[in-house]
Order: structure tokens, then sequence, then C-alpha cells
């Protein structure tokens, strides 16, 4: 419970940062010049490549991919430790006897692919002159999704606590069974701001 009331509270940060996100699109936008691009077009633009003879933010949708497949390796822990299944019962190899830690850890890693991704993002994007001082888009642009990587981080030292537990501990407790499902709650949760994040700034025209 204590877990959910804080995520709730997390939920209205998010939402403030959106909120700050619409009303500087919404201002700049009235702002701009006729026949001018606005900020908001001049800002997106940066993120685009052209694939397959089709322009679309393709880096930033792998990136994202791997994060939202992680919120699928981490439920398969979850179902493991639920039913006390905390280490592998055969081979690494063999993906079906993988237990709580073998599925964590791969979400750990996936997760850290995740954040190295958009670091690389932001070293391309600091190399075309889109700084945090640039102006009102960037800024907004980076405090959003620089909180947002910054909670992904908190998430892998989540996980890394969580499978630490697990190796100090002789026996597999209901502690650390709720342990790991309130992780999962975490990691969850900033899979789906993600999700609303990558929408609104790389997609929704």
């Amino acid at each position: 419970m204590g877990t959910v009331i804080w995520l709730a509270s997390e939920l209205m940060f998010f939402a403030a940062l959106f909120a700050a996100y619409f009303n500087l699109r919404n201002h700049t936008t009235a702002m701009a010049a006729p026949g001018e691009p606005t900020m908001w077009e001049w800002g997106t633009s940066h993120f685009m490549q052209d694939w397959f003879g089709i322009q679309l933010p393709w880096f930033s949708i792998i990136n994202t991919t791997i994060l939202v497949l992680s919120s699928i390796t981490c439920q398969i822990g979850v179902f493991r430790a639920e039913k006390g299944y905390v280490s592998r019962t055969g081979s690494i190899f063999n993906v079906g006897s993988w237990g709580m830690r073998e599925w964590y850890i791969l979400t750990f890693l996936m997760g850290s692919v995740f954040i190295g991704g958009q670091a690389y993002e932001y070293f391309l994007l600091v190399s075309e002159g889109f700084v945090l001082q640039t102006n009102a888009y960037t800024s907004v642009f980076f405090l959003a999704t620089g909180f947002h990587g910054l909670h992904v981080l908190g998430g892998l030292i989540a996980f890394l606590l969580m499978n630490g537990r697990t190796y100090v501990a002789r026996t597999f407790t209901h502690e650390q069974r709720v342990h790991a499902i309130v992780t999962s709650y975490y990691w969850h949760f900033v899979d789906i701001v993600w999700i609303i994040l990558f929408a609104v700034i790389y997609l929704i025209r």
C-alpha cells in the first residue's frame, strides 16, 4: 500500500511535467511567425532518422521497445517469485528453467541498454546544438526525459537490491516475495510513464 501511495505522488510529479510541456507547446506555437516552423517542430526534427525511406524517430522507437519488453521479463520474474522459484533449476540456456533472479537480471540488462541509448541520444542532440539552455523547448525536453531517466536508474538499483537480498538470505521468505512484487510495480509504472512521454514528445503531431 505504501508503494502504491508513493507511486501516486510520482504520478502527480509527471503530470506536472506533462502540463508544462503542453502549455509551452501551445504558447510557442501561437507565438511563431506565419510560415515559420514552431519551436516544437524545430525540436522534433532532431529526433528523426530516414530509415527505409520513412522519416520516424527510429532510434527512440527501438530504445522504447527494449524498455517495454523489459516489463514483460519483469512480470515473468514476478510469476516465478510467486511460485517460490528464486533461481534456475536447469541450464542457463534453458529459459523455461529460469527463476526470478535470471528474469530480473535480464530486466536489469534491458533497462541498462535503455539508459545507454538515452545517453547516446543526448550526446547526438548536444552535438547538434540541442542543449538545455538553447530554448524553452529543449529545457522542458531534458527536464521530462531526464527525470524519467533518473527514475529508470532508481529501478535498476531496486533490482540490484532485490537480487542481492535473495543471495544473502538463506531462504526465500514472504517479505522477499512482497519486495519482488512491489519492485515490479515501480518498474511497470516507469514503463507506462515513458510510453506516454514517448508518444507525446516523439510521435503525436
